[in-house]
């Protein structure tokens, strides 16, 4: 890879993450950008569409706390508490919670300021529409969101986040998670088969991002998936 723009260590290791993801059971999209040099690599597969999962829940974090900075919305203890479960447990009754009280409609329109340009809300899959838990993007969506949330969310709630990431609860330490990293993973059974994704950042100062989306395709499931984007991982970094 002489024209990535990736360090020579980093270039082998990525030839072998992309050569063992083809080797996996279904489809698996990844997007890795330093964010000190600026360069970025993704696969063939990071333009897919995808089921998004709970990945869609840190996008809503970041709107519930730019609509509060804006004074469009004044978050209430509650509120904060839920966000946190979002973030730490994945918590599905607190995004629904989230959803329904600030407006699903007033989310989604947000959602490609952040980078989710590939963005499309599923139909038919919900008595809402458009609800959160029916969402497809690419792991370019992802790569993005991460790096808006990085890069452009204000210092003091893009610290809130960064913390909430690094802390997560055992059911989403896997992926990209470590002692130097952080994560918002989603993972569900979808009409198509298991789909397992994580997004996050590795290294001093979040220099790294990282995005992987599994759609397993009927191919394998939970178990599977999780070892894929783990793999993955520590390929790349550990």
């Amino acid at each position: 890879m002489p024209d990535s723009g990736f360090e020579c260590g980093l270039q082998k290791r990525i030839v072998e993450a992309r050569n063992y993801a083809e080797t996996r059971p279904g489809t698996v999209g990844i997007v890795l950008r330093d964010r000190k040099s600026g360069v970025t690599w993704r696969n063939d597969h990071a333009d897919d569409m995808t089921w998004t999962a709970s990945t869609i829940k840190l996008a809503m974090v970041v709107n519930l706390l730019e609509r509060n900075r804006s004074g469009k919305i004044k978050l209430t203890a509650d509120d904060r508490r839920l966000m946190t479960a979002m973030l730490h447990s994945s918590d599905d009754d607190a995004a629904d919670t989230l959803w329904k009280r600030y407006g699903g409609a007033t989310f989604n329109a947000a959602f490609p300021k952040y980078g989710m340009t590939d963005l499309v809300a599923q139909k038919g899959y919900s008595a809402s529409f458009p609800y959160w838990g029916f969402e497809k993007c690419t792991t370019n969506d992802l790569d993005r969101l991460i790096n808006y949330v990085l890069d452009t969310v204000p210092a003091e709630d893009r610290a809130y986040i960064v913390d909430q990431m690094r802390q997560v609860g055992p059911e989403q330490q896997w992926g990209v998670w470590g002692p130097d990293s952080g994560t918002k993973n989603g993972w569900s059974e979808e009409d198509g088969g298991w789909v397992m994704n994580s997004v996050g950042f590795v290294g001093q100062d979040e220099r790294y991002t990282l995005a992987i989306m599994n759609n397993l395709k009927g191919e394998g499931a939970y178990d599977d998936g999780k070892a894929t984007d783990t793999e993955i991982t520590r390929l790349l970094f550990r």
